[in-house]
């Protein structure tokens, strides 16, 4: 990993390596015709819990500080109200991460440097707006390698930011050091795009808060084989409308809905996931949350925590050029292997809820443990005295 003037440090990064690819094309991501894997919903789950123990004990992040008064408080600190809206997940991370026991105040502790710019609140800014992110960013990173020593050890290679809107990805354009080094959090995580770097960097779950626990799935009925609904925004989806906007069996919706999003989820056996302008959206986690069995239709999606959960046991993904054949997919799975993905959607749905207070193994927690998993193995020594710089 290069620094800056030629300096060259070596470090091992922590990374459980699996193959975990969406296929482009062909006969369905498991294989001839078998979509269902029966395994458990963790790829190891001894070895995630004994990790997760040492991550929650051992884990420190820095984050560099602002005042109340910085100008750009707004985009710095956390937000003081619960977060809402499509773009949630970055302002819960901050806000929660703040107040947790995983920020430390002595830069020497710390396995990883947060970058706590917001790019959500960046975006509305009129002062920064969609068109000025990138130079806020390359000014942002110029400010702290020349205010502080920790960025120059490395390159920022132990340096993440947290964004959820597409533009997030892009934000270091303009900084290239930083983008070929950060660690990026990210809702929009295809691979397919070079300014991902899967295992590098992490996907961020896209999640629309819900109040109050998720509902009893015993009091609910799916009559409806498979449902979706969205703007049609994308060649993926113009081909899914193409394939079955009359189906009788599957429903697909564009425009406003006339009956309750919530019901339609608890009414369907299987709730689609389809790329629209990026591969990510909340459905996934909508599908989850109400007990639906979600149909990921993304190529090339870095779906979140798959370092930690085999997807293949709560979820159906197809490659888009078998839209086609999305009805012989979804009615080829037995009851018993429906049941099964219910089953395990209930195991796994925690993972993907965020709480103003921080629940075990909950968004925050799963999110902090795929960033451990990007962690520096071997710390670059820094002065005792650097604490006290700032």
């Amino acid at each position: 990993m290069s620094g800056k003037e030629g300096k060259v440090v070596k470090t091992e990064v922590n990374v459980y390596k699996f193959n975990f690819l969406i296929p482009e094309s062909g006969s369905g991501f498991y294989g001839s015709g078998n979509y269902v894997n029966t395994k458990e919903v963790f790829h190891d789950r001894n070895l995630f819990l004994e990790d997760y123990k040492v991550m929650n004990r051992s884990f420190k992040i820095y984050c560099y500080p602002h005042k109340r008064d910085d100008p750009f408080a707004n985009a710095l600190l956390p937000v003081d109200f619960e977060p809402g809206g499509n773009y949630a997940s970055e302002s819960y991370f901050k806000k929660v991460l703040m107040k947790s026991h995983f920020i430390t105040k002595k830069p020497s502790k710390a396995d990883l440097f947060f970058l706590p710019f917001s790019i959500a609140r960046l975006r509305h800014d009129p002062r920064v707006g969609v068109g000025g992110i990138q130079d806020f960013i390359r000014d942002y990173i110029f400010n702290i390698s020349q205010n502080y020593p920790y960025w120059n050890r490395t390159g920022g290679a132990d340096h993440f930011y947290v964004a959820c809107h597409s533009i997030g990805r892009s934000a270091m354009e303009k900084a290239e050091e930083a983008k070929l080094n950060v660690i990026q959090v990210v809702c929009s995580s295809s691979y397919f795009l070079s300014g991902y770097i899967a295992h590098k960097d992490a996907s961020l779950p896209q999640i629309w808060p819900r109040e109050g626990d998720p509902p009893d799935l015993a009091s609910s009925k799916r009559q409806k084989l498979a449902f979706f609904a969205g703007s049609i925004n994308s060649p993926v989806r113009e081909r899914l409308l193409e394939a079955w906007r009359n189906d009788s069996e599957i429903s697909v919706h564009y425009g406003r809905l006339t009956t309750p999003y919530a019901d339609e989820l608890l009414g369907s056996k299987f709730c689609l996931h389809v790329k629209g302008f990026e591969v990510n959206t909340a459905r996934i986690a909508d599908s989850l949350y109400y007990g639906c069995v979600p149909v990921i239709i993304a190529n090339h999606y870095d779906l979140p925590f798959a370092d930690i959960l085999n997807w293949k046991s709560f979820s159906i993904v197809i490659a888009t050029l078998d839209i086609p054949l999305l009805k012989q997919v979804l009615k080829g799975i037995s009851l018993d292997e429906y049941l099964m993905l219910q089953s395990n959607i209930l195991k796994v749905r925690k993972h993907f809820q965020w709480h103003v207070s921080p629940v075990d193994y909950d968004a925050f927690y799963m999110v902090m443990y795929e960033l451990w998993l990007r962690r520096t193995s071997v710390r670059v020594p820094l002065s005792t005295s650097m604490d006290l710089i700032h």
